[in-house]
């Protein structure tokens, strides 16, 4: 069985495939369906955050500007997810 990341940090504004298509394709895909997807972009459309959330986004972060307040942002959302949040149980 392939290992998957705890949680997934996805950006809306990618050089190639928009964020949200990559979200649409993850949660099409059986085998990444229930992983954690956490939108951290600088967007602040609210259609960007209406979007993410029908596409199956199970959050939506503004990030900071400043790379301080980027990187302690950051932490906060891993220490979240990775010790708070209660993933599904694993499939047989």
């Amino acid at each position: 069985m392939a290992e998957f990341p705890a949680v997934t940090l996805l950006d809306l504004k990618l050089p190639k495939v928009d964020g949200l298509t990559v979200l649409e394709r993850i949660r099409a895909d059986e085998r990444t369906r229930q992983m954690p997807v956490v939108v951290l972009t600088s967007s602040n459309q609210e259609m960007d955050i209406v979007r993410s959330y029908r596409l199956g986004a199970n959050s939506f972060v503004r990030k900071p500007v400043e790379f301080e307040q980027f990187m302690e942002a950051v932490q906060q959302l891993g220490l979240s997810w990775l010790l708070l949040n209660e993933p599904p149980p694993a499939r047989t």
